[in-house]
Order: C-alpha cells, then structure tokens, then sequence
C-alpha cells in the first residue's frame, strides 16, 4: 500500500490461482507456514488437590506474573490435574522457586504432587488462516512428527483453529520442522539413507539413486540423501550427502575402517533430516540381527536380505510384532523374487479377507535357467557349467544346487501365509551328489560332476517320455501347514513348464483364485531387477512418509 495515499486500495501479491474456474478449490496446504521457538523450559504444576479448586490457576500465574516472567504457552486438560505452561529457560528457576514458595503448605499437605522443571525444549507452531474447519490437520501434524520418531511433550490450541503448539525436544526442534514441513508440502520429503554392503546389488541400487535423484526431486518432491555407505572393510560417511558419482574413488582415498555402531549414528544422528532408513544389500545374518534394534529407534529397514525372515521364529514373530506397533517400516519385497511383487501381492491378497490355500514356484533363477535348457542329450553337467560361465550361480554352483536359497524363500512366503514353520521343518531335495558335498572347492565340483550325469539323465527321460518336464520347485500348503523344496515333473502345457531364461514364475492358490492360480511370472535374478525391487521400497516408503503421489 501507499503510506502517501493511505485511501488507494493499494496491490495484492497472491499466488494464481490453480484453476480459471470460479467455483474450484485451491490446492493449496491449509498450514502457511511454521515458527519455532527455542530455549525454553515446561513448567508443570499438579495434584490432585488441584481439581475443582476455583483460583489455582489464578494463584499460578499470579506468582509467574509477581516474578515478570513471561509465559509462551499454556495448556491443561479437562481433568484439571495439571497445569503446564512454557516460559524462557532463563527465567524457569526463579518461576519454579517462586511456585514452590507459594505453594509450600499444600506441596506439604499433598494436594499438590510437584512443580517439576522440563529443560531444554523447543515450541513448533503451524499456522494459517485455512486450518479454521479444515478437518484432519492435527491429525496430519501429529503423524508426521510420529512417522520421524519425535515425542511431544504438551500440546496447545486455540479455538481459533488458526495455530497449532506443541512442545518438543529442543534437539529434536529441527527435524521436526522438516518433518511437519514436507508433510504439508512445503517442502521436500527428504530421507538420509545408509547403504549396507556395496556389492554387485548394493553399487547397482547406487546407480540407479544417482540417475533417477534429478527426477525423483523435481517431479515427486523426494529428496534422497546417501549418508554412509558400509562395506565389510571400509565406510564413507558424509554429513551432507555422498556423491554418488564417484563415491567408488572417495571411499578408496577416504574410506574409514568400517564400524556398523558407529555408522548407524552417523546416519541416524542428523537431525536436520527427520527419515533414516537403512538398506541392507549384503546376505549377513549378523547385519540382519541388527533390525530389531534399528526399528526401535524409529530406523526404517529395507533389504534383500532373506536372513531376518527365515532365520529363527522366535526373533521373527518378535521382529513383525515390532513392525506393528511402531511407526517405523520394514520392507522386503526383494527377499523373493528380485524385483518381482511377490510379497506386495501375497500381502494384498490377505488384507483383502482372502485365504492361501498354496504357493507353488521356481524361486531360483540359476536352477529355472538350468533345467530350461536342460533338454534333449544334453549333459546336465554340461548346462551347470554354462550357467556358471553366465554368472547365473554362485561362485560355488553348490549354493544353488543345494536348494537352501528356495528353501528361504519358501519359509518366508510360507511365514507371511500365516505358518509358524522353522526353516528345518522344510525338507530339501539336494541337486549335489552326495560325494561331491566335500569336494575342495567349486571348480574341483564341476570337474567331477559328469560323472553323475547319467542320475539326472534318467530322471529327464522318464519325464520327456510322459511328456513333462523337470521343474526345481518350492511349495508351501497352507491348508495341511507344511512345505517342500524339490524337483517336480509338469506337464508341458503347465505354465511352469512354459518359461525361459532364469525366469521366476509364483502360482498363488487362494480361496478366490481356487480354480485358476493367481500367476506371478518375470525375472527373478539378476542386480538390475533386483536393485529395482530395493528401489521401489524405498520410494514406497517415502509415499507413507507423505511425498505426493
């Protein structure tokens, strides 16, 4: 306005509006913005004398006003048990001095129970004129400083309905804000990550972070930042965030001796950014141990890792009970099927009030490429040697053919139908003869695995002749509460008998898809499918945190 022309109506500076219709509504956040307040301290007086008593809180501020302090904050509840209220930190003993002097006789009698001091906290304050009536903004706010792991200590609100107090931790002061800030979509969802083992998964989910980090901040507002990144030797802690260009040639000239201890609170320590989560990519049930604790603490857990879910039962059950009650997530939709939405979909069905009656699968993508191309005279030696040279197994072919992996997996999904199996209660059909068990070292197996082949050549005849074929498969029977690892002969026209390559393919029988399986078919190996399963957990888990849609 023009201080010259004080009857000019002067010009509006306001955002255009989304829409040229009259009648639209604005998309815009009901919260204008938030103010916080630091050093100040709660001052809480209660009793159970306190309640119906005309003038205590008269007598209350009577005293704070005697002393010229200055009050930020009031709030009490209906019951009238307590009163508390926020003033500046450097005024807070004389107040609680005062108090105590004043209300020494009924402190004595018991009608007051204590006029306790809480230091060291912060006010965060959101405001705006459009909060007024707007249902679920408390709700909003109050989840998102949840979703970050942040207590509130007292809570205030005019009825107004134009500010909303609460009462926080002044430590905590910061990354509330950026909580409750990106919630309203005011700014970014930003989320400190720390990648565990850097392997052939771990460096591929890096590379995909670095292309797609441009994207992800520009259209969807999700700002991921790489804290740390842990190998079994060395780590590379940054307090910003890790270059993910050439994080390879910093960790060599940088690296630190790696500390697992010591690299959680590295990620988890930064309070200006309110999301941690940690993504496991190494196979370690050590690293897997760790889960429990990490949740605790309000860390979000994704990982490939299949130790967690098929490791003991009793840390399992223990694990997902966790999961439920806290606001921390744990996601592991790779654990099964790579970049496949195995779990995602059993889950869905069961939410949806449906019933597992079976889960039947080729869950490894080393024995599906192996017994695809294990047709007509080919020696079956001859097939695990090509896969070896494809890097379809292990560095030890043994690893697949022993039939553990789908052993895992066949114990998580059957964990997930609501079966409380140990991974020993699932018998296993090992692929290995049993003489080459001991053998020194992998290349020693290869060598001496032809003289087996006429075992297996058999089987594969038997089954051409009947017009099958030999298909490596896990099961899990939810209706007799069992499971099995074996090899099964299909028919040629079974879906599982139609595959190629390393293909994973997941038939769910349920109490609606009775007739005809619900069929889950794709790559189920391999680092890029793989690290795009660890991917998409990670921007699912920024959706729950509240980046857009």
């Amino acid at each position: 306005r023009n201080i010259f022309n004080l009857s000019a109506p002067g010009t509006i500076i306001c955002r255009h509006s989304v829409s040229e219709n009259e009648d639209r509504q604005s998309l815009e956040s009901p919260v204008k913005g938030f103010a916080t307040i630091d050093n100040l301290a709660l001052v809480n007086v209660e009793g159970t004398g306190m309640a119906g008593v005309p003038g205590t809180a008269s007598a209350i501020f009577g005293v704070v006003k005697d002393v010229g302090a200055n009050v930020i904050m009031i709030s009490q509840a209906s019951s009238e048990h307590s009163v508390c209220f926020a003033v500046p930190e450097k005024e807070v003993k004389v107040v609680a001095d005062a108090l105590e002097a004043r209300f020494q006789q009924a402190l004595g009698a018991g009608r007051l129970s204590q006029v306790a001091v809480i230091p060291n906290c912060s006010i965060l304050a959101a405001v705006g004129q459009k909060m007024a009536s707007t249902p679920g903004v408390s709700a909003t706010l109050f989840s998102a400083l949840a979703k970050a792991n942040i207590n509130v200590r007292a809570i205030a609100q005019g009825c107004s309905e134009y500010n909303i107090t609460v009462v926080v931790k002044r430590e905590e002061c910061v990354k509330a804000l950026r909580a409750v800030h990106s919630r309203f979509y005011l700014s970014r969802t930003t989320i400190a990550m720390g990648i565990i083992g850097p392997g052939l998964i771990g460096s591929t989910l890096l590379d995909q972070l670095r292309d797609q980090a441009a994207v992800l901040k520009e259209k969807f507002h999700i700002d991921l930042r790489v804290m740390g990144i842990a190998g079994s030797r060395t780590m590379l802690l940054n307090e910003t965030s890790i270059d993910l260009s050439r994080w390879k040639e910093v960790q060599k000239d940088k690296g630190e001796k790696a500390d697992l201890r010591k690299f959680v609170q590295h990620v988890h320590g930064n309070h200006f950014i309110p999301n941690t989560v940690l993504v496991d990519c190494t196979a370690d049930s050590e690293v897997a141990s760790h889960y429990y604790d990490w949740l605790r603490q309000g860390i979000h857990v994704i990982t490939p890792n299949k130790k967690a879910n098929s490791g003991p039962l009793e840390q399992y059950l223990k694990l997902r009970a966790l999961q439920r009650q806290s606001y921390a997530h744990y996601f592991y939709e790779a654990t099964v099927g790579a970049g496949l939405p195995v779990i995602t979909t059993l889950q869905s069905v069961l939410e949806t009030g449906d019933k597992i009656l079976r889960v039947e699968g080729i869950f490894s993508g080393t024995l599906s490429f192996i017994f695809n191309n294990f047709i007509g005279a080919r020696a079956f030696s001859d097939v695990v040697r090509e896969a070896k040279e494809a890097g379809y197994t292990e560095p030890d072919p043994r690893d697949d053919l022993s039939g553990a992996d789908v052993a895992r997996k066949v114990i998580i999904l059957a964990r997930e139908s609501g079966l409380k199996l140990e991974l020993s209660d699932i018998p296993v059909e090992n692929l290995v003869p049993e003489p080459l068990r001991v053998s020194a070292s992998g290349e020693e197996f290869l060598q001496q695995l032809p003289q087996f082949d006429q075992l297996m050549a058999e089987k594969q005849q038997d089954a051409s002749e009947a017009g099958e074929v030999l298909r490596y498969v896990g099961v899990v029977d939810a209706v007799n509460q069992n499971g099995a690892v074996e090899l099964r002969r299909y028919k040629k026209d079974h879906p599982f008998a139609q595959l190629s390559g390393s293909d994973n393919i997941i038939a769910f029988t349920t109490e609606r898809y009775a007739k005809q399986p619900l069929i889950v078919r794709g790559p189920g190996a391999g680092a890029e499918v793989t690290a795009g399963g660890v991917f998409s957990d990670v921007l699912r888990l920024a959706s729950y945190l509240g980046a857009p849609s």
